[in-house]
Order: structure tokens, then sequence, then C-alpha cells
């Protein structure tokens, strides 16, 4: 290569692009750049699954609710118990 090759832009860019990529201290940056983000999202996707976790056992705490009443619900309308009325009202 003459030094004409080395004064059009194209190659100037990729012989700077070339020695900044190959610098220990560039090097250095973009290493300690991709750990932090692969520790983001580790992190990120730590909280999603806690998150989800949480919806889920809401979620199954609220339908043990629901079926535990209509259980109870039927226990009694089995047993022949009246349900019960409203207080100071009469039956309607």
């Amino acid at each position: 290569m003459e030094l004409e090759d080395f004064l059009q832009s194209e190659v100037a860019i990729a012989a700077a692009a070339t020695a900044v990529l190959f610098s220990p201290r560039v090097r250095g940056i973009l290493r300690r750049g991709a750990v932090y983000g692969l520790a983001g999202a580790l992190l990120a996707g730590d909280a999603l699954t806690t998150f989800a976790r949480g919806v889920g056992q809401g979620v199954g705490q609220g339908a043990r609710q629901i079926t535990s009443s209509a259980a109870g619900a039927t226990q009694r309308a089995g047993d022949g118990a009246e349900p019960a009325q409203p207080a100071g009202g009469e039956p309607s």
C-alpha cells in the first residue's frame, strides 16, 4: 500500500477504528461495559421472575379462598342450614 491509499477517507477511518479497538484502554472499557450489561440483564431477569412468582402466588391464594368459600356454602346448604339474614331485616 502506498501513502496515497492511507489518505483515502475509508482507509483512514478503518485504520483509526482498528487502532482504537485494539488499544488496551478501549478493550478494558468494552469488557467492563459487557460485564455491567450482562449483570444488569441478569438482575432484570431476576426481578421479573420474582414479580411473576408473586403474582402467581397471589392468584393462587385468591383461587383457594374462592373455592373454600364455595365449599363452605355448599356444605351449609347440604346440612339444611338456612342462609344468614341481613341484620334487622325480614326474610324476603
